[in-house]
C-alpha cells in the first residue's frame, strides 16, 4: 500500500488546501508544518493524474523521489495495455467504452479487460491520448537501421510514394505489372528505416523481392526469410501469405512496416487476419489488379488505407515506360454440333435458374438447393464447350503462323494446356509439376530467343519474361483481374518490343458477354481490335 507522506511549512489558503485534499488526507499540524498523506483511492475518486499531483507539489517545493513517481504514474492510470499468451488486452481503470465505440473490441468480463485487435493498438493509443488519458503503453521496441535507396524513381513512382506518405503512410499503390511496384516499397523501406515485413503470394516472388531489395541499396541490408524451415526475423523480413497466416503469433508485435505484395488477395476471410493480426501502423499495399469481382477490395480501405494511387497500363505505355502494345479479340463460332449441344443446355439452365444470377445461384448451392445445383452443373457444361470450342484451336493455329517470338499461351485447365502443348510441341507449365519443375521450364524458356509456352493459372502472377511479347488467351474467368494480369506478362518494356494480346472468344455465349463488359470497363482504358471467325484465314 502507498503511504507517502509530505510536510508543507508555510501557511496554506483555502484554495491551496482544498487542491491538497483531492488526492491527500490531512494528518494535523506539528513543529514541521501541516502533515499530509496520498491517498491513491482520494485522487482515482476526484480524477486525479499522477502529473497533477506532480504540478501541485511543486507549487509548494516538494520533490517526490523517483520510486514514488513511478508508482503514481503505474497506480493512477486510466487504463493499460498488456501482452497475454500472443494477444493484446486493454485493462480499464476508467469508464473507456465511449472512446472504443469506433473499434470492434471485444469484453472479456472475467478478467474485466478489452481484447484489442493488434492493427488497431496504436489508433486506440492515439485515440486515448487525445483525449487527455493516462495510459501504460505496450514495451515495443522498434529500432531504426541503415538503409539507403540508390535508384532512380520514375515520375509515376514519386507522385504515389508522396500520395502514400499524405495517406499517414498507408495506402494501396495500383500500378501494372513491369512498372516498379517493387522498387516503390524499397523506397519507402528507406523511408521509414525501422522493421518491415514484406508479405508475397509466392516463395518466387519472396526470392524477387530478396533479389531487388539487394540490386536497389548500397550495403548489403539485413534480410531474413520466414518461410519454410528458413524462419529468421530480421530488420527486413520477407514472408509468405501462407506462412504469415500460420505464424501470426509469432510475428505479430515484431514490425512497425508492413508491405503487402499483390494485396487484392488480403481481403480474403483466410489472409485479412494477417493484417488484422498484426501491429504495424505503417501500411503499403501493391497490386496491379486491386478491384476484385466480390467487391471485396473495398475492405482493403479497412485493412491498409484503401487505394490512394492508380495508373493504368495504357497510361504508362502511353509515357513509354511499358511496352506499346495491342488488344486483339479474335471471334470464332462453335460448330453445329456444338452449338446444338449449348443451346439445350442454355433452355435447361434458364428453366432452372429461374432468371437468377450466377453469383444468387452460387449461394443458393451453399444452402443446398436442388434446382440451384442442378444449374450450376449445367452452366459448368455449357462453359465446358465454350471453352473447349475446336474452332478456337484454328484461331491458335493462325495466330502462331503469323507471330513469332516468345509467345505465352493461357488456359485454365490443365489438360487442355497438356493438349495445346503437345500439338505445337511447346513448353509447359501448370500447378501439377513440382517447383522445381516449373524453375527449370521457366530458366528454359528464359533463355530462349523464341518459342512458346503454355501456362494454366499458375502462370498468371509472378512470372517475369521481359522479352515475351505475344499473349494468346484461349480460355479464362472472364474476371478483369485476372485479364490484366494475363496482359501484365507481356507488358515489360524490352528492346523496342511491340506487344500483342490475343483474346479468342466464341460468339453468341457467356464468353462474348464477358469481353463486352471488360472491354467497356475504364478499369482498362484500351483500346481493343476484333476479327471474327471468318477473318481468321487472312490473319
Amino acid at each position: 500500500m502507498f503511504s507517502k507522506t509530505f510536510y508543507i511549512k508555510q501557511w496554506i489558503d483555502d484554495e491551496s488546501f482544498r487542491k491538497l485534499l483531492l488526492f491527500s488526507r490531512y494528518l494535523g499540524r506539528d513543529y514541521n508544518g501541516s502533515q499530509f498523506m496520498i491517498d491513491l483511492d482520494r485522487a482515482r475518486r476526484n480524477g486525479i493524474k499522477a502529473k497533477d499531483i506532480i504540478e501541485i507539489l511543486e507549487e509548494f517545493n516538494i520533490k517526490l523521489s523517483q520510486d514514488d513517481l513511478n508508482v503514481l504514474k503505474k497506480e493512477l492510470l486510466d487504463a493499460s495495455f498488456e501482452i497475454v499468451s500472443g494477444k493484446i488486452f486493454l485493462k480499464p481503470y476508467i469508464y473507456l467504452a465511449d472512446f472504443l465505440k469506433d473499434f470492434p473490441v471485444k469484453y472479456d468480463k472475467i478478467n474485466k479487460r478489452f481484447i484489442i485487435r493488434p492493427m488497431d493498438y496504436f489508433d486506440i493509443l492515439q485515440k486515448l491520448k487525445e483525449n487527455g488519458l493516462e495510459v501504460n503503453e505496450l514495451e515495443l521496441t522498434f529500432k531504426d537501421f541503415e538503409f539507403e535507396f540508390i535508384g532512380q524513381l520514375r515520375e509515376y513512382q514519386k507522385e504515389a510514394i508522396d500520395a502514400w506518405v499524405n495517406n499517414k503512410n498507408r495506402g494501396v499503390i495500383a500500378l501494372p505489372t513491369g512498372s516498379g511496384k517493387t522498387v516503390v516499397g524499397i523506397k519507402a523501406i528507406e523511408l521509414v528505416k525501422k522493421p518491415t515485413l514484406i508479405i508475397t503470394f509466392t516463395k518466387e516472388q519472396m526470392m524477387q523481392w530478396k533479389d531487388s531489395i539487394i540490386k536497389f541499396t548500397s550495403k548489403r541490408p539485413d534480410i531474413g526469410l520466414y518461410y519454410s524451415e528458413e524462419k529468421k526475423i530480421r530488420p527486413i523480413t520477407i514472408t509468405t501469405y501462407h506462412t504469415a497466416y500460420r505464424h501470426i503469433a509469432e510475428l505479430f508485435d515484431k514490425f512497425y512496416f508492413l508491405i503487402i505484395d499483390e494485396a487484392h488477395h488480403l481481403p480474403a476471410e483466410k489472409f485479412k487476419a494477417i493484417a488484422e493480426g498484426l501491429i504495424s501502423p505503417y501500411r503499403m499495399g501493391l497490386s496491379a489488379t486491386p478491384y476484385r469481382e466480390d467487391g471485396k477490395h473495398e475492405e482493403l480501405f479497412r485493412l491498409v488505407g484503401g487505394i490512394i494511387y492508380y495508373k493504368s497500363a495504357y497510361e504508362l505505355a502511353k509515357l513509354g515506360y511499358l511496352a506499346p502494345y495491342e488488344i486483339i479479340q479474335k471471334k470464332v463460332r462453335l460448330t453445329p454440333d456444338e452449338r446444338k449441344k449449348y443451346n439445350e443446355l442454355l433452355n435447361k439452365f434458364k428453366n432452372l435458374s429461374r432468371g437468377k444470377k450466377v453469383s444468387e445461384l452460387i449461394q443458393l448451392v451453399k444452402q443446398g438447393d436442388e434446382k440451384a445445383i442442378e444449374a450450376m452443373k449445367i452452366y459448368n457444361e455449357m462453359k465446358k464447350i465454350v471453352n473447349f470450342a475446336s474452332e478456337k484451336m484454328r484461331a491458335v493455329d493462325e495466330i502462331l503462323k503469323t507471330e513469332k517470338g516468345k509467345i505465352l499461351i493461357f488456359t485454365q485447365y490443365v489438360d487442355q494446356a497438356e493438349e495445346i502443348a503437345k500439338r505445337y510441341n511447346a513448353l509447359l507449365l501448370t500447378g501439377k509439376m513440382s517447383k522445381e519443375e516449373r524453375r527449370r521450364v521457366l530458366n528454359t524458356f528464359k533463355n530462349m530467343s523464341s518459342g512458346v509456352l503454355v501456362l494454366t493459372t499458375v502462370g498468371d502472377e509472378g512470372i517475369d519474361i521481359p522479352d515475351a511479347n505475344i499473349g494468346i488467351i484461349v480460355t479464362g474467368t472472364g474476371s478483369r483481374r485476372q485479364f490484366i494480369q494475363r496482359l501484365g506478362r507481356i507488358l515489360r518494356p524490352y528492346q523496342g518490343k511491340q506487344a500483342k494480346l490475343y483474346e479468342i472468344i466464341v460468339s453468341g455465349t457467356a464468353e462474348e458477354y464477358q469481353a463486352r463488359k471488360r472491354k467497356e470497363s475504364d478499369v482498362l482504358s484500351f483500346n481493343v481490335y476484333e476479327t471474327s471467325s471468318e477473318d481468321l484465314d487472312s490473319i
